[in-house]
């Protein structure tokens, strides 16, 4: 019987390693290794959302965050929405993340997470996040375009993660860029390369959104779900 959409992301997701070398002072972040119940969660969110065969359209980020899919295992998802608004528990953490916020306005907006997540497909660039070490030993989140030196050595981990992924059911005639600074330019340049997708749509950064822009947060908001309308189906 034919996998569902659902369970390729959990297979991907279990799988997830980086067995190269980084540079010095950085760290792989993996979430489903090191945080023993996202595993459950996750499984319940695309069990929940995705446990069908239906085509999706990706929409791709930078790399995940410590306090968004770093603590959840759901990309722009920290624990106040996954709570609040998909309804699944977590125990003994609480985070706040701003992306997440603007981003689950955007869901709203779109019509709620059942329709959102029955069209669209949250990814990464790199599907695992990065830290970077400070002399007090405390860490920050690092993205993998921070440095040349790591952009090089997680390089093919990316590609071959972004390939698999394709394979879900992915609508490759258009892939959403969260980002339209470096990110953007690291994926269409990437993508001419590769050729993963017919045409790459780059929309400002939820976060970059809620730091710089919030008063126009409602017009970027627009601006999301016209550029979903522009390729739909």
């Amino acid at each position: 019987m034919k996998q569902t959409f659902a369970e390729h992301v959990i297979d991907f997701n279990s799988h997830l390693q980086y067995t190269g070398t980084l540079p010095p002072g950085i760290r792989i972040m993996n979430p489903f290794r090191e945080q023993p119940q996202v595993m459950d969660i996750m499984q319940q969110f695309y069990r929940k959302y995705y446990g069908d065969h239906h085509r999706r359209r990706m929409i791709m980020g930078i790399n995940p965050g410590r306090l968004g899919s770093g603590a959840t295992g759901i990309p722009f998802t920290d624990t106040k929405r996954l709570t609040e608004v998909l309804g699944i528990g977590i125990n003994g953490i609480k985070t706040h993340e701003p992306s997440s916020v603007f981003v689950y306005d955007v869901i709203s907006a779109y019509g709620g997470p059942v329709a959102f997540y029955k069209d669209f497909y949250f990814a990464s660039v790199s599907p695992l996040g990065f830290t970077s070490v400070k002399a007090d030993g405390s860490e920050i989140n690092y993205n993998y375009y921070d440095s040349k030196a790591l952009t090089n050595a997680v390089y093919d981990f990316m590609v071959s993660s972004i390939r698999q992924q394709l394979e879900f059911g992915i609508d490759t005639d258009v892939c959403y860029c969260f980002g339209t600074g470096k990110n953007a330019a690291f994926l269409q340049q990437l993508n001419a390369k590769e050729q993963f997708f017919k045409t790459i749509v780059p929309l400002e950064h939820p976060r970059f959104i809620m730091q710089y822009r919030q008063k126009r947060k409602e017009e970027f908001i627009t601006k999301y779900l016209e550029a979903f309308a522009a390729y739909s189906k």
